[in-house]
């Protein structure tokens, strides 16, 4: 039953996606919108298929990913480790809450002429900015998850003299595994919108939100801008799908992934 609800959903998506693509290319062609401000769907979809034989466009679409995936993963290296300590020792949780509550709330966009200044332009703002917005989403997942570990697989390691390194490794550190999964996967697009927006923002250099931003200044330039929108949403969705996959094929014991494969064999 599972599964044929997925196949609906798939299918009502698709259905919405292609409702949207209809209403677009209507409203443009009737000349409701002027074209300068909303080109026909479809030659925004052309675009969009045009600039992936761009040796240069995807030359700056590969700059994206790189910062991307080097600020996600100083994230990762950076939140797990911490969210394992103030998850494990009440202590330090207490002792440092009072910055983690200051500095969480401050958007990474407001921070981009503060980090320009030290680090200058380039990849090394993007990816610290990247990180710094990434951080938070695995860290508090990795906290959480400590604390909904079974605490009688704790109690029970501990009876048998395992010490605490040991009860972490063993018990905490696989329970909450898929919760930092799910972690990386909100940092993952949140790493994404920040890597275009700060591009954008930045206004020079390589990158998809470089090319998003100086289509903007071009004339008639609405049509590449979307163009560029459709590229950012399209890695985003590939992005969270290969994720869930993941997730799926690495903790299929998960409530919900269990429920998947029970439903889909009933079927």
């Amino acid at each position: 039953m599972r599964r044929l609800r997925a196949r609906q959903e798939l299918w009502l998506g698709l259905l919405g996606v292609l409702l949207a693509f209809g209403v677009c290319e209507a409203v443009s062609r009737a000349g409701l919108v002027r074209r300068s401000y909303l080109p026909p769907a479809t030659e925004v979809l052309g675009r969009a298929v045009e600039l992936a034989g761009d040796p240069l466009f995807l030359d700056g679409i590969g700059v994206t990913l790189r910062a991307w995936a080097l600020g996600l993963g100083l994230a990762c290296a950076i939140a797990v480790p911490l969210g394992l300590l103030l998850g494990s020792v009440p202590l330090v949780d207490t002792a440092t809450r009072a910055i983690v509550e200051l500095l969480r709330p401050l958007p990474s966009v407001a921070l981009i002429p503060l980090v320009s200044l030290l680090l200058g332009s380039g990849t090394e703002t993007e990816v610290a900015l990247i990180t710094y917005a990434s951080v938070w989403p695995i860290l508090f997942n990795t906290v959480y998850g400590l604390g909904e570990t079974d605490a009688l697989a704790k109690d029970t390691l501990r009876a048998f003299g395992f010490g605490r390194l040991a009860v972490l490794l063993r018990a905490e550190l696989p329970a909450t595994a898929p919760f930092i999964a799910a972690g990386i996967r909100i940092s993952a697009a949140v790493a994404l919108i920040l890597a275009v927006a700060t591009e954008i923002l930045s206004g020079f250099g390589e990158g998809l939100g470089i090319f998003i931003a100086q289509a903007g200044l071009a004339t008639d330039g609405t049509r590449d801008v979307l163009a560029g929108v459709v590229w950012a949403g399209t890695l985003g969705l590939v992005v969270n799908g290969v994720l869930v996959w993941g997730e799926r094929r690495l903790f299929p014991w998960t409530p919900e992934h269990r429920e998947a494969a029970g439903g889909g064999s009933r079927v």
